[in-house]
């Protein structure tokens, strides 16, 4: 045989085991798994993903795609790495309880990195308050770390507003 004939031979092989069964499990499951986390997203904002077209062809992302909404009606999928983007449309509420229930899913963070925070203790016989500056971005609810006064005292607090956080006993 010519090298020509044994380039073309192993150029068929190679394209057969791109497209073999094995790799194409592992992209129906790749595609499972994005379904999956999209419908959980979609689920505590009260609505029903859409699945994603198993036609798309894309590289396969490296770690797991992260998906943010972008609206009421609209997820987006992204593999930062390999700089991918999907949009995967939400119909209606996924029941009418869970509507009535429904919260966004990435709310806006009300204290950002370097803001000064006002840090308050509360107990049933007296109150605090303590300025400190933020050393992380935090949404209400979070528990976030802070810096007091001097650069070696940190602690922790629970945010519950914009440029307030809560230490509880």
């Amino acid at each position: 045989m010519s090298r020509k004939t044994l380039a073309r031979i192993a150029g068929i092989a190679a394209c057969a085991a791109a497209f073999s069964p094995a790799s194409a499990q592992q992209a129906n499951e790749d595609w499972q798994t994005i379904d999956v986390l999209t419908d959980m997203v979609a689920n505590a904002m009260g609505r029903t993903a859409t699945p994603v077209d198993r036609r798309i062809k894309l590289a396969r992302c490296p770690e797991q795609a992260s998906i943010t909404a972008i609206d009421a009606h609209t997820l987006a999928v992204r593999c930062n790495s390999l700089g991918w983007r999907l949009r995967v449309p939400m119909t209606g509420p996924a029941s009418a309880a869970q509507a009535s229930f429904a919260r966004p899913a990435a709310a806006a963070p009300v204290i950002r990195r370097g803001d000064n925070v006002r840090v308050t203790i509360d107990t049933e016989s007296f109150s605090i308050s303590y300025a400190a500056v933020a050393t992380e971005d935090g949404r209400v609810g979070e528990t976030i770390a802070l810096r007091g006064s001097d650069a070696k005292s940190m602690l922790s607090a629970v945010v519950t507003g914009a440029g307030r956080a809560r230490i509880t006993d």
